[in-house]
């Protein structure tokens, strides 16, 4: 089988080295992919939006199948332009259709999908331009910190938890009427403060089966101990200690099987993985927010638990029969440490050397934000490489990642030394 992997960063070297392994893979495309991607398939400089430039590329090498990695490109109707197309439409897609990408490109949209199908998440309303006053009125209403959300995809930075309503009143005008977050918050959901401890849940579905991944719990701020600003993720670790069997059966019961069931019964057919991000409150699942893809960095730490052939669980997604493939994951952990660019996540050094790759020992260095340059492997990214390391017990997993990072060099690199150490 040919096949097409569209995106750049960690999760796709991820997929990139987890496909290639495939018996049934002859030969993998990634569009545009990185300097890691490059060891397990064949770069294609292209855009990840660019859907003409890709179009040209499946006819051209009789792609078989396609797997979306971002979120991007789905939001902007991927899957749809595909089903559209008459050269194209036998072309299986994963990454779900436009409407059914609304989950993340929509907060609101989800919300509304969440209450609809009583799935547990926070209390919520969303306000505009034109309801501004209501929304001033209905923060003063709200218990403290609280919670606003950018309605559109705002790459990550979106969200703001407001400690004082001051602050909140202050962010949803800005956010409202200065396009803070430019176009993404043009509506603006604001949303009780949960309290407890995240984790990510993974799901691929069919449209009307489901294979639940392994959870992972990721790492957003830069700083050790949890402090400083947010990032696109510093770490992660799989499975996840407190999301334990009676825990994980909630989640099925209350969310996941209610996401599908929800999707099928509004007629929105839905071929790919659901991101649900959630809180522990308690014991009991809250879903924060749910996502049109994988998540970066806990692709990493997911899919070296994956012992089935990742490539035939995508064909079983494509052909509607995903309940009949075979589906085991390794009882391992996985730990993952993201090295970072100097000055991440404010404006960051680029284009920096890396040496010390072939230092790497008992990991898999996964390449984010790198690209070459001749023959030097550079740094072009905030999040540069993610360091994963599969090992028996946690410790061990933390242990290995942490010092196959240290073996890596480059100019300004940083990289956090406490990633899952809250776990043990």
């Amino acid at each position: 089988m040919k096949i097409l992997l569209i995106g750049s960063g960690g999760r796709e070297s991820a997929f990139a080295w987890k496909l290639s392994q495939s018996p049934q893979c002859e030969k993998l495309f990634i569009a545009p992919g990185n300097a890691g991607t490059g060891l397990y398939g064949t770069n294609v400089d292209l855009k990840v939006t660019d859907f003409e430039g890709i179009k040209a590329l499946v006819i051209e090498n009789q792609v078989n199948l396609v797997i979306v990695g971002p979120e991007e490109p789905l939001v902007k109707g991927i899957h749809d332009f595909f089903l559209n197309d008459e050269q194209l439409e036998g072309v299986p897609v994963i990454g779900p259709q436009q409407q059914a990408a609304q989950l993340e490109g929509s907060k609101d949209f989800s919300k509304q999908f969440m209450q609809r199908h009583n799935i547990p998440t926070a209390a919520s309303r969303t306000f505009t331009r034109d309801t501004l006053q209501e929304g001033l009125s209905y923060l003063a209403t709200q218990g403290l910190p609280v919670v606003l959300k950018a309605d559109g995809l705002a790459a990550g930075k979106g969200v703001l938890i407001c400690l004082s309503l001051q602050e909140a009143q202050q962010e949803l005008v800005e956010m409202l009427t200065e396009a803070k977050f430019g176009e993404a918050s043009s509506k603006v959901v604001v949303e009780q403060f949960l309290q407890g401890i995240e984790l990510s849940v993974f799901v691929l579905t069919d449209g009307n089966s489901y294979k639940i991944l392994p959870e992972a719990k990721d790492y957003k701020r830069i700083g050790e101990g949890d402090t400083g600003l947010n990032t696109g993720g510093m770490g992660s670790v799989s499975p996840v200690p407190f999301a334990d069997e009676a825990f994980m059966q909630k989640v099925e019961h209350q969310v996941v099987i209610p996401t599908v069931e929800g999707l099928k019964q509004e007629g929105i057919p839905y071929k790919g993985f659901i991101f649900i991000g959630l809180m522990n409150c308690d014991g009991e699942p809250v879903v924060i927010e749910y996502n049109c893809r994988m998540g970066d960095p806990e692709t990493e730490s997911v899919l070296p638990r994956i012992e089935s052939d990742l490539l035939d669980l995508m064909m079983g997604v494509a052909e509607g029969n995903l309940i009949e493939k075979q589906f085991t994951i390794s009882p391992k952990v996985a730990a993952t440490v993201v090295c970072v660019a100097g000055g991440y996540p404010g404006e960051y050094l680029k284009d920096k050397v890396i040496s010390g790759l072939d230092n790497v020992r008992g990991s898999i260095a996964f390449h984010a934000g790198t690209s070459l340059k001749g023959d030097d492997v550079i740094t072009t990214g905030g999040r540069v490489l993610a360091i994963t390391s599969l090992q028996d017990d946690m410790f061990t997993a933390l242990q290995q990642a942490t010092l196959d990072a240290s073996r890596i060099y480059y100019d300004g690199k940083y990289f956090r030394k406490d990633i899952g150490f809250d776990l043990i």
